[in-house]
């Protein structure tokens, strides 16, 4: 068997006893969080993508281990498993040459060659595949019986026979598969009755199309797959068929008699019927693979900036769902996000009461003693806010734009429902709104995160692969901020670190039946809250105002005693070191270095203790858009605009300029020199000024330019 350590260190180049102590605390549920902030010394400072990469090839060498005992038993149950054959399957290192192995002992559906066996033709196709014999048609005549009645019949049941041999030898799979790999081309023809199809003309490009498989950009080929899966377009891989073939005779073939000719045959047929649609479709997944993994990531980069993005903090909220004939849905809110009121104005058609909408507006911020108000983007957001620009409210007042996504879909769920028994999805969607401004991480925690509209053919990819992804990405996002325990939701607790669901819902009501914790020892007392739990997420967990000030730090409670003995040594107490930077740099690490504690974790406690409980996000920063440009139509070459980049994808980012379109800053345009990465020059949500380059308004499409 091959050594999980070694498999992985090879993988990833990482020192082995990184690795070794790594899979231990992995093995020990310890999470990635948890390891990579308050384990440095025992992984030697690994950051959390190198232990993701480590819990990736974990789990590739345990599958991987797991399909070889299963081959294994099946083998050995066949009475065909050899010590040749055992040590072959036990070294092998990947799955693909795994399957390979096991081919030509894999009892499938009823084939060609397995009934050419039944009807005795093996003999016939060894005979063939000795190349020994020169009148192949007289020794085939000597199989004529049962189903068999000709020489024909015979000589074909041979060559179904000698093409499953040709199938299986992993020589010539492995050569197809370099071929598809290199020279692969993937081809697209429209399907005929579809080509009218409304539908379908999204996808027209790929009417008829072909590229390079090994180079065609991951959001074409998921556009590609898309396109064939609803049925527009017919997909194929292609390779010199010629080139192919020579290579396998090459390979077979080293006589010029009529054995020759029969396994020329035979090739053929083992290439055009068994090799090429199977290694074809095989070389298309890994393609697909790919590219899921290049959306996959684009996603998750988006998903991380949004989730970090700049948070208002504790201010009191007003915030507007915008709409016409429907109204505009107000609620305000107070510091910690609590619904406080809620109503309903008509200051747009067709009801048109603009002046009853700015008093309301303007007595609710007098009554609320507001100090923000956050305005959804959706329809008649432009409107909405240009009213309430107009107002002069007593006091200063932040008007921020606030993105929409998903906030549907929260107002139906079951989340919602269960925080707003008594109100209906449109008071909901509102306070979602409010509170994104307030804390965007809190609130969309509670988003199924393929609904958030940041990602890139994300319903195409493999769902299994993107939702970990994603779940990583939230709790890293999570972990990294840290969660106030006396106000956080259900749903923001289970992505603390060792926390999940279940405990997240315990902490919930044991916080609603017994008042808030007032120190992280009072964590403990949460049901079935265990040592362990209690272990990985308590740094992460913080307390406001509590007793000792290190519970509101990301401090993990196993330092709080060394951190006794610094003050102590000082004369001083634990307040007296927090956020007193001379007095931290008096403290020589080095005596407070024990076998578990080393510098490491002690240049992170100082430089805690510098800042406790410091958010690591920008703060929001209000944003006004071009009030000229209300539609498409008022858009016209040449024009600077600002504009918030609201996507980013591996082929450009998206921009709204405060319009329902969104225009494309295509990669070309993102600056005059070659761009490898479009997260090194825009950021999501980021504010920006854009040049208008074109203008398609039948097809609704902006192209733009980052203007510098």
């Amino acid at each position: 068997m091959i050594d999980i350590l070694k498999f992985i260190t090879t993988q990833t180049q990482l020192p082995e006893q990184s690795v070794k102590n790594t899979i231990e605390l992995l093995n020990e549920d310890c999470t990635i969080p948890f390891i990579s902030r308050y384990r440095k010394e025992r992984t030697g400072n690994l950051d959390e993508v190198q232990i993701g990469g480590i819990v990736k090839y974990k789990e590739q060498y345990e599958a991987l281990e797991k399909r070889k005992k299963a081959i294994l038993k099946v083998l050995e149950e066949q009475g065909v498993l050899t010590p040749e054959l055992k040590q072959k399957i036990e070294s092998t290192q990947d799955l693909t040459t795994l399957e390979d192995i096991y081919l030509p002992f894999k009892k499938s559906r009823k084939t060609k060659a397995e009934t050419a066996r039944k009807n005795g033709l093996e003999p016939l196709a060894k005979i063939i595949m000795s190349q020994n014999a020169n009148d192949v048609e007289s020794i085939a005549f000597k199989y004529i019986k049962g189903d068999i009645n000709s020489v024909e019949d015979a000589l074909e049941g041979a060559r179904h026979i000698i093409a499953e041999w040709v199938n299986e030898r992993a020589d010539i799979r492995n050569n197809i598969r370099h071929q598809l790999e290199r020279f692969a081309m993937i081809s697209t023809k429209v399907v005929k009755t579809k080509a009218e199809d409304e539908a379908a003309q999204k996808f027209r490009d790929y009417f008829d199309w072909s590229e390079s498989l090994n180079r065609i950009p991951s959001h074409r080929l998921l556009a590609i797959l898309r396109a064939e899966n609803e049925g527009f377009i017919r997909v194929k891989i292609e390779i010199d068929n010629d080139r192919a073939l020579n290579k396998i005779e090459s390979r077979m073939i080293r006589s010029h008699n009529e054995c020759a000719d029969q396994i020329e045959l035979a090739i053929k047929d083992a290439y055009k019927r068994l090799l090429l649609p199977s290694l074809s479709n095989e070389a298309l997944q890994i393609a697909k693979d790919k590219a899921d993994e290049s959306a996959i990531n684009v996603f998750t980069k988006n998903l991380k900036q949004l989730l970090l993005g700049s948070p208002l903090g504790e201010k009191r909220v007003l915030a507007i769902d915008p709409g016409f004939r429907t109204g505009c849905k107000v609620v305000c809110l107070d510091a910690q996000g609590q619904l406080k009121y809620n109503e309903t104005i008509y200051p747009h058609p067709p009801k048109s009461d603009s002046t009853g909408a700015m008093k309301k507006i303007s007595s609710l911020a007098d009554a609320y003693k507001i100090e923000a108000i956050a305005i959804g983007n959706g329809t008649a957001s432009r409107e909405t806010e240009a009213l309430i620009r107009k107002i002069h409210f007593k006091n200063d007042i932040q008007v921020f734009v606030v993105s929409e996504a998903g906030a549907s879909i929260y107002s139906a769920s079951k989340i919602a429902r269960e925080e707003f028994p008594d109100y209906d999805v449109t008071v909901r969607g509102s306070v979602s709104i409010g509170r994104r401004l307030q804390d965007p991480l809190a609130e969309l925690v509670k988003i199924d995160a393929k609904s958030i509209g940041v990602g890139q053919y994300q319903h195409d990819v493999d769902q299994g692969k993107l939702q970990r992804s994603l779940d990583t990405v939230v709790e890293h996002c999570v972990n990294s901020v840290g969660v106030n325990i006396n106000t956080a939701s259900k749903s923001l607790l289970s992505y603390v670190s060792g926390i999940g669901p279940k405990l997240a819902e315990n902490i919930f009501n044991f916080r609603n039946e017994n008042g808030v914790f007032t120190s992280r020892n009072d964590i403990k007392k949460v049901p079935r809250l265990g040592g362990k739990a209690f272990e990985q997420g308590a740094a992460f967990l913080r307390i406001k105002d509590a007793e000792n000030p290190l519970d509101d730090s990301a401090v993990h409670p196993e330092s709080y005693a060394v951190i006794t003995r610094m003050a102590k040594d000082l004369g001083k107490s634990i307040q007296d070191l927090i956020g007193n930077a001379d007095l931290l740099k008096k403290i020589d690490l080095k005596q407070y270095c024990t076998e578990s504690v080393g510098l490491l974790t002690l240049e992170d406690i100082v430089k805690e203790l510098e800042k406790p409980g410091l958010d690591i996000r920008e703060q929001a920063k209000v944003f006004t858009f071009n009030q000229n440009i209300k539609t498409i139509s008022d858009l016209r070459e040449g024009q600077l605009l600002p504009g918030i980049v609201n996507n980013i994808t591996n082929f450009g980012c998206f921009v709204d300029v405060g319009i329902k379109e969104s225009g494309l800053i295509h990669v070309s345009n993102l600056s005059d020199s070659f761009v490898k990465d479009v997260n090194e020059h825009v950021s999501l949500h980021q504010q920006i000024i854009v040049k208008v380059l074109e203008v398609d308004i039948p097809r609704k499409r902006i192209q733009l330019k980052l203007h510098k």
